[in-house]
């Protein structure tokens, strides 16, 4: 299982470059500005990466209880995705509506393109992270 520094290694260069990425994506595609998409961003980053260290130690145990193991395959990065989203969005999208002064509904739907953005760059990060950063664990099963 992941230490907590490398826990926290994965969540803080998960949200910097997802910011770096969806801040100015964000200001071009809903026709707001810059700064205004950088406070979403940064807000949304900061309880992000708390729900981040959160659920991925939790999917862990999870895993480790359920398969012995805390390696992923294909199908389960794409639930681990999925979960990992919709928590997310609830938790977002008071804060959306209130700072932008839009609706829940709009700020339903910017949410979901968010997430829609961040269930792709997720899955392409923590595979990505997890060639870069093996467990030794996951040696042993493969030599076996």
């Amino acid at each position: 299982m992941r230490t907590a520094r490398d826990r926290i290694r994965h969540a803080i260069s998960f949200e910097i470059i997802g910011l770096a990425l969806v801040t100015p994506l964000g200001a071009w595609a809903f026709h707001m500005p810059m700064h205004n998409m950088g406070v979403v961003g940064i807000v949304g980053a900061t309880i992000a990466t708390l729900w981040n260290y959160v659920y991925n130690l939790g999917f862990d145990h999870m895993m480790e209880r359920m398969r012995g193991s805390t390696r992923k395959t294909a199908p389960i990065r794409v639930l681990h995705t999925i979960m990992f989203e919709v928590g997310l969005l609830f938790v977002l999208l008071p804060f959306f509506a209130w700072y932008l002064g839009i609706s829940l509904w709009q700020a339903f739907l910017m949410d979901v393109s968010f997430a829609l953005f961040y269930m792709g760059y997720a899955f392409v990060f923590n595979w990505a992270y997890d060639r870069l950063f093996p467990l030794p664990e996951w040696q042993r099963l493969e030599a076996a």
